[in-house]
């Protein structure tokens, strides 16, 4: 016999009563340790920067990097999912030199390349605590408690070496590529960056002479 179901479903009370019962008995803890001796499948994810609120563009790619380890759990796999935060980058820099009124880089020069950098790292995780809450009630199961952060000496020791290891292989080149370039930054910017303060016109003087 089947149970009989309420029409007026409370969809939103349904989901905080689905999430606290994972909560109170760690499901997604257990689907990691009970297959301790497993084969490991990574699974690499491209961290946000926390420095803003996440937005429809996380969620739907947040989704379906729920849906691949998953899977792969279901498949008897081992998948830790460590979050990551991005902690590089111009969205940083934007956000510190707006906050010390700085314009240029000749002014986080004067300013002191060192505190400038130390002023990004105190602002870098502001909103950890509203990623976790969103992050947390869209379904997706990752392990906040130890993320990684691309800022940490031990990650940058990390690329460095994956950048020493393919330059010994012979897998890195000299070449020439075509980016945006910022003259205020004075700096190259992504396809993501170019869009947020899109093209302007600037006046470049340069002399030419004739010989």
């Amino acid at each position: 016999m089947y149970k009989s179901v309420d029409p007026k479903v409370n969809f939103p009370k349904m989901e905080e009563e689905v999430l606290r019962f994972w909560e109170e008995r760690r499901i997604f803890e257990q689907s990691v340790s009970q297959r301790d001796k497993n084969p490991e499948f990574v699974f690499y994810d491209g961290p946000p920067f926390a420095t803003g609120l996440p937005h429809f563009g996380h969620f739907v790619p947040g989704t379906i990097k729920d849906m691949v380890p998953r899977y792969k759990t279901m498949r008897g796999y081992k998948v830790e999912r460590r979050f990551g935060w991005d902690c590089h980058g111009l969205p940083v820099e934007n956000l510190i030199e707006k906050k010390l009124g700085l314009n240029s880089k000749t002014d986080i020069e004067k300013f002191g390349i060192a505190e400038f950098n130390e002023a990004c790292r105190d602002s870098v995780l502001r909103y950890v605590k509203e990623w976790r809450q969103i992050v947390t009630r869209l379904g997706r199961w990752v392990d906040f408690d130890h993320d990684y952060k691309t800022m940490d000496p031990d990650y940058m020791e990390t690329i460095w070496w994956i950048m020493k290891t393919l330059w010994d292989k012979g897998l890195i080149y000299e070449g020439h590529y075509i980016l945006p370039y910022c003259p205020r930054c004075s700096t190259v910017l992504s396809s993501h960056e170019l869009s947020l303060g899109g093209y302007k016109d600037v006046h470049d003087p340069a002399i030419t002479i004739r010989f």
